[in-house]
C-alpha cells in the first residue's frame, strides 16, 4: 500500500492494542492522594415531599467528611444545563437542580450526598441518612399525565404538558378529502416506541480535584462532551473557564447517555471545593439502569392517505414525548427538533402535517440515545408504509418502491422540510432482497402458515440526517476546531476538539493526516479529550465526528501544507508555485532529483535563523 493511498484504505485501529491488553485508564483508574469518595441518597419514591432530612448519624460515622442536601448548594452550584428549552420549559417546567429541592419526582432523584475517606464507608453511611418523605400520587402513563386531574410533577404551572405544537390541519385534510372522495384508503394507527436504558459498558463516573492555591478545577469524566462539560460546569460552580479542566480519558460506551451533563459532575466538583480534596464519584449499574437518560418514549397516533395503487398521498402523525421528570440537555428537543425533520422517511410523500406534546412524568429524564428522534421517525413512516400495503393486499416492498423518492427528483426537499442531496433507494432495496433471497423466504412463510405455524418477514428503509455540523438552524454552532503542528523530528500532532470514544477516530484523523502529507500514518499522533491542550468542540455524537472534525483537521492540513512549501521553497531555491509533495518528499516540479525530505522541512522551521 502506497503512502498516499491512506483513506479508504483498511489498516488496523491504532487505538486497539491499549484497550484489549487492559493498558488503557479510564475514570475509574484515577487516583488521587487523599481522595475522598462519594455516595449518593437517592429517592425510594417515584413523587413524594421532602419533609425533612436528618443527616446527623451519617455525619457522625467513622470516615465520613461530609454529607450535601440542596441546602447546602443554594447559592453555590447552579442547575442542569438545558439547550433549548420550549414552552414552559423556558419558564422552569422541568428545571432540576444538583439535588432535589422539596420535592423527588422520580425512583432514584439525588436527596443527598455522603463523601467519605473511601467508598465503603460512603456506601454504608448514606443508609444512616433519615429522609421523611410524603409520598404523593405519580404520574407514570404518558397519555393519561396530560389530562385535567392528573397528578402534577410542578404544581405551579396547572400542567404537565411543556410545550405544544398545533399548526392548523386545514391543508392535509383537504389531502385525505380528496384520497377518500377519489377511491383511496385511508388507515390509522397508535404506535408505541418504549422507553429504554442505555446501559453502556462503563458506567458514569467523575473524578473532581480544586486546587486551592490556583483556585483550579480539574474534572476527570466519562464524558461525551468535554468542552461543553468545562463550559457548564464553569458557570455551574461559579468559575472562570480557564479555571476550569475537563479530561476525558477511555470511555467505555456512551451511545448518547454521557451527553449530558449531569448532577454528580456538579455536587462532586462543589464538594472537592468545599473539601480541598479530590472526590470521586462510580455509579454503580442499578444506579444507571435508574437514574442515567433513558431514550425513546414515544406515543404517535397516525394516519396515512393514499391511492389504491399504492401511492401515499398524506400522512399525519401526533406524537407525544415523555420526558420524565426533568429536562436534561436536549430532552425537550428529541422528538421535534431531530425526529420530525426526517419523518418522511425515503419516501417521496406530497403532503405531511406534525403535530406534538412533550409531557412530563414521573420516571427519569430521557434524553438522546442511538439516533435521537430519527429511528422514532423511522419506526412512524415505516408502519406507515406497511399499513398501507396490509389494507391493499400488497407486498411491503412493492409499496415502498413505489413511494421511494425517484433518483431524478435530487436535491430533493420533503414535505417535512428536511432537504436530501442524494439518493437511489430502490436498487439498494432489491439488493437486500437478492442477498436474503425474498421470493424464497416468502414462499416458506406461505408453507409454514399453511401448516398453521408463524413466520414473520420485516422490511424497512432507514435515511438519518447526522454529520450535524455549522448551519443557520441550528440552535448552537455545531464547529469543531483542529490544532496541527508539525515538531521538529517530523512527527505531526493532531490536537482535535472531538472526543472519539471507542469510533476510531485517532486511526482515521491520521489516515487523513498521513495521505495529505504523504507521510507513514505512524508518524502521525492524534490528542484529545483535555480541554487545556485541545482546541474547542462540540464533542462527539450524532455520526459528526470524522465529517466535521475530519473535516476541521482537514483544513488545518491544507494551510500548514502551504506554509511548508513555502519553506521548501526556500530551502530548494525554487518558486513555491513549482513545489510538489509526494512521498513524503518535497521537490522542484520537473526535477524530482532535487528534493528535501518532510522531516528535513520540519527541522529547518524549527531550527533555521534564516527563514
Amino acid at each position: 500500500m502506497g503512502i498516499a493511498a491512506m483513506l479508504g484504505s483498511p489498516i488496523k485501529r491504532r487505538e486497539d492494542p491499549r484497550l484489549i491488553t487492559g493498558q488503557s485508564t479510564y475514570v475509574d483508574d484515577i487516583k488521587i492522594p487523599g481522595m475522598l469518595h462519594m455516595a449518593v441518597v437517592r429517592s425510594p419514591y417515584g413523587h413524594a415531599r421532602i419533609n425533612s432530612i436528618n443527616a446527623d448519624a451519617a455525619r457522625k460515622h467513622p470516615g465520613v467528611v461530609a454529607v450535601y442536601t440542596a441546602e447546602d448548594l443554594k447559592g453555590a452550584v447552579g442547575n442542569v444545563a438545558i439547550a433549548v428549552p420550549l414552552g414552559k420549559i423556558a419558564e422552569g417546567m422541568g428545571a432540576r437542580g444538583a439535588l432535589a429541592d422539596g420535592k423527588v419526582r422520580f425512583y432514584g432523584d439525588p436527596v443527598a450526598v455522603v463523601i467519605a475517606e473511601d467508598l465503603y464507608t460512603a456506601r454504608d453511611a448514606r443508609d444512616l441518612v433519615e429522609v421523611d418523605y410524603e409520598p404523593l400520587p405519580a404520574a407514570i402513563d404518558v397519555e393519561k399525565a396530560m389530562q385535567p386531574g392528573a397528578p402534577l410533577l410542578y404544581e405551579e404551572f396547572g400542567t404537565n404538558v411543556g410545550f405544544g405544537m398545533h399548526p392548523p390541519t386545514e391543508e392535509i385534510d383537504k389531502v385525505f378529502e380528496q384520497t377518500k372522495a377519489d377511491g383511496g384508503i385511508i388507515v390509522k394507527t397508535r404506535l408505541v416506541n418504549q422507553r429504554l436504558a442505555p446501559a453502556s459498558m462503563e458506567t458514569r463516573g467523575v473524578v473532581a480535584e480544586y486546587r486551592k492555591g490556583g483556585k483550579t478545577l480539574t474534572v476527570w469524566s466519562s464524558s461525551q462532551i468535554p468542552h461543553i462539560l468545562r463550559n457548564v460546569l464553569s458557570a455551574q460552580v461559579g468559575l472562570p473557564q480557564h479555571q476550569v479542566r475537563v479530561i476525558v480519558p477511555e470511555v467505555g460506551g456512551g451511545f448518547g447517555s454521557k451527553l449530558n451533563i449531569y448532577p454528580e459532575e456538579m455536587v462532586a466538583s462543589f464538594a472537592s471545593m468545599k473539601t480541598g480534596r479530590a472526590v470521586k464519584w462510580i455509579e454503580e449499574r442499578s444506579e444507571n439502569l435508574a437514574v442515567t437518560i433513558h431514550g425513546r418514549d414515544q406515543v404517535d397516533y397516525i394516519e396515512v392517505a393514499a391511492t389504491r395503487d399504492g401511492k401515499v398521498t398524506g400522512l399525519k402523525v401526533y406524537g407525544i414525548s415523555d420526558l420524565g421528570s426533568y429536562c436534561q440537555l436536549f430532552t425537550d428537543v428529541i422528538m421535534i427538533a431531530f425526529g420530525f425533520p426526517v419523518s418522511c422517511g425515503a419516501y417521496d410523500i406530497p403532503a405531511i402535517h406534525l403535530s406534538a406534546d412533550i409531557v412530563l412524568t414521573n420516571k427519569a429524564p430521557t434524553d438522546a440515545y442511538r439516533g435521537a428522534g430519527r429511528p422514532e421517525a423511522a419506526f412512524v413512516v415505516e408502519r406507515a408504509i406497511d399499513l398501507v400495503a396490509r389494507e391493499l393486499g400488497k407486498d411491503p416492498t412493492e409499496i415502498r418502491k413505489i413511494n421511494f423518492i425517484k433518483p431524478e427528483q435530487f436535491p430533493y426537499k420533503s414535505a417535512a422540510g428536511a432537504v436530501y442531496d442524494t439518493g437511489d433507494y430502490a436498487p439498494a432495496l432489491e439488493k437486500a432482497m437478492d442477498i436474503i433471497g425474498y421470493q424464497q423466504l416468502r414462499a416458506e412463510q406461505a408453507q409454514k402458515r399453511a401448516e398453521g405455524k408463524l413466520m414473520g418477514i420485516g422490511v424497512s428503509s432507514y435515511i438519518e440526517i447526522c454529520g450535524f455540523g455549522p448551519k443557520g438552524s441550528a440552535p448552537v454552532g455545531l464547529y469543531e476546531s483542529a490544532r496541527v503542528r508539525v515538531e521538529q523530528s517530523g512527527t505531526v500532532m493532531v490536537y482535535t476538539g472531538s472526543s472519539p470514544h471507542g469510533q476510531g477516530e485517532e486511526t482515521s484523523f491520521a489516515q487523513i493526516v498521513a495521505e495529505e502529507f504523504t507521510i507513514p500514518v505512524e508518524s502521525v499522533m492524534v490528542l484529545h479529550g483535555d480541554t487545556d491542550s485541545t482546541p474547542e468542540g462540540r464533542g462527539t455524537y450524532g455520526s459528526r465526528t470524522t465529517a466535521v472534525g475530519g473535516s476541521a483537521v482537514y483544513n488545518a492540513v491544507q494551510r500548514l501544507k502551504e506554509k511548508m512549501k513555502q519553506i521548501a521553497a526556500h530551502m530548494l531555491e525554487a518558486s513555491v508555485s513549482d513545489v510538489t509533495l509526494e512521498d513524503g518528499k518535497f521537490s522542484v516540479a520537473g526535477s524530482p532529483q532535487k528534493a528535501v525530505s518532510f522531516a528535513d522541512v520540519a527541522a529547518t522551521a524549527n531550527l533555521s535563523n534564516t527563514l
